[in-house]
């Protein structure tokens, strides 16, 4: 498995098509998710510069998994479209804490890998763990993310720690649950570092700086 990580001005563009691509085949065409598309690509508001992706690839350079990492101090989805999933809880607002989103991990091809939402493969874990590192490398402390509850069955099963904002809440047929996840600096140094090479968190690191430059902000 091999992965990159960046914004968009560092990823090159056939990268960007194809994971826009692989988002469409996965969350719209397969799990039939009322989303946002472009000619068959599914990108949102929160796809924009600032955003920080991760993007796993198989020998053959074909997407199999993708994550979205946004800090909330920006806009991001829990807060602007399921702030309902936090019941009383002020929406997260820190260069700290990031969301993570369009995680997804499937081979396309043969169904080896995991659907997103009921993962069950070791890899999917796997893919998981390097995301939480890249986030922590970039500034991130914690995360949260629209989960549904499936996915809780899977952190646990990692030994992953986390949370919930508030209860359940139905939206559309799935039930969802806005999930925290602690990246604490001992758990991020343990983790395995399974297709994760140096490449990505360096680029996580550039992005970090090049933030905190715009912002002001220390991560």
């Amino acid at each position: 498995m091999n992965i990159v990580a960046g914004c968009a001005s560092e990823l090159p563009v056939a990268v960007l098509f194809d994971m826009a691509r692989y988002r469409y085949e996965v969350f719209v065409q397969r799990l039939g998710w009322p989303l946002q598309t472009q000619g068959r690509m599914e990108l949102d508001q929160f796809d924009r510069r600032d955003t920080l992706y991760v993007v796993a690839r198989n020998p053959r350079g074909e997407v199999v998994g993708t994550a979205r990492l946004l800090p909330t101090h920006r806009p991001y989805l829990l807060a602007e479209v399921f702030p309902q999933l936090l019941g009383d809880m002020p929406a997260p607002h820190s260069p700290r804490t990031w969301e993570l989103s369009r995680f997804a991990f499937l081979n396309l091809e043969d169904n080896a890998s995991a659907a997103p939402g009921a993962p069950q493969g070791l890899q999917a874990l796997d893919f998981l763990r390097i995301v939480m590192r890249i986030a922590a490398e970039a500034g991130a402390s914690d995360l949260v993310s629209v989960s549904p509850l499936g996915i809780e069955r899977i952190l646990r099963r990692g030994g992953i720690a986390f949370g919930r904002a508030a209860p359940p809440a139905r939206v559309g047929a799935q039930m969802l649950c806005a999930c925290t996840i602690a990246l604490p600096d001992p758990v991020v140094l343990r983790l395995r570092r399974t297709g994760g090479p140096a490449r990505p968190v360096r680029a996580a690191r550039r992005w970090a700086r090049s933030s905190a430059k715009e912002d002001g902000v220390a991560h």
